[in-house]
């Protein structure tokens, strides 16, 4: 299932979830190289963060090749900035841009809830959780984490709690057929978290996976947990009572 939009009206344009998209774009251009190797690769090694070498299970330089030829050189000093870059990092097209578009689905509505500098503090703050449940969980790992699906996550996570009941326009593939499907909020999120949860288990025994489910599950639970200090219950009321659209769309930009 795949979310194509929902039936919750922003009341201010958002801008921040606009530049963190716009960001994210450019940092994959100009910093990876549009996916082409070397930025690519180099990107990733020098940008993502490693949980080995952020926990020191690294003692000697440790060669890591990420694909043929191209390699990671591990063993330096523990670089923690790596925690907040590798947010902004992507391992794929299809990667950032189904980040990118969950973001602006939910994150337009999140933002507006919190007002923009709040939310910019919540989006990198629910980043920085998602990586370092990553890095506690998978010490020793070797392979570099980057993606934003640990702040997108905690955007999630903000949402199910603000707006469990709006319904969210979905996709549904069946092998070459197709069709959609309108549900609550809470069915399509708690879905998706169902989801993480069920493919981190091979993580707890400590089997090798592709994708660093633990920071979804560590960057949704921050969302739940973190939305009631950044939310504005005026802002959520707002929302939740927005049968009045046109008029409240005025008060807002007359009094802010």
């Amino acid at each position: 299932m795949f979310p194509y939009r929902d039936e919750n009206p922003t009341l201010r344009t958002p801008i921040v979830t606009i530049l963190l998209i716009a960001i994210n774009v450019l940092v994959w251009v100009v910093v990876q190289g549009a996916g082409m190797d070397p930025a690519l690769s180099r990107s990733i090694c020098e940008l993502g963060a490693v949980p080995a070498n952020l926990t020191g299970q690294v003692d000697r330089t440790t060669v890591v090749e990420l694909a043929p030829g191209v390699v990671c050189v591990l063993g330096h000093a523990p670089d923690w900035t790596t925690v907040l870059t590798s947010i902004f990092m992507h391992g794929g097209w299809m990667h950032l841009v189904g980040n990118m578009w969950f973001l602006w689905v939910f994150g337009n509505n999140v933002e507006d809830s919190m007002g923009r500098l709040r939310f910019v503090a919540f989006y990198l703050l629910c980043g920085i959780a998602a990586s370092a449940t990553h890095v506690l969980v998978d010490t020793d790992s070797t392979i570099p984490m980057v993606g934003a699906s640990g702040a997108i996550g905690g955007v999630m996570g903000a949402y199910i709690v603000l707006y469990p009941r709006v319904r969210v326009h979905m996709l549904v593939f069946l092998g070459i057929i197709f069709f959609t499907v309108s549900v609550p909020a809470y069915f399509m999120l708690g879905y998706w978290i169902v989801l993480q949860l069920l493919g981190a288990l091979p993580q707890v025994a400590n089997e090798a996976a592709g994708v660093a489910f633990w920071a979804h599950i560590g960057g949704f639970a921050a969302g739940v947990l973190l939305v009631r200090l950044f939310a504005n219950r005026e802002l959520v009321e707002l929302h939740r009572h927005a049968t009045g659209y046109g008029e409240i769309r005025s008060t807002i930009r007359r009094d802010r």
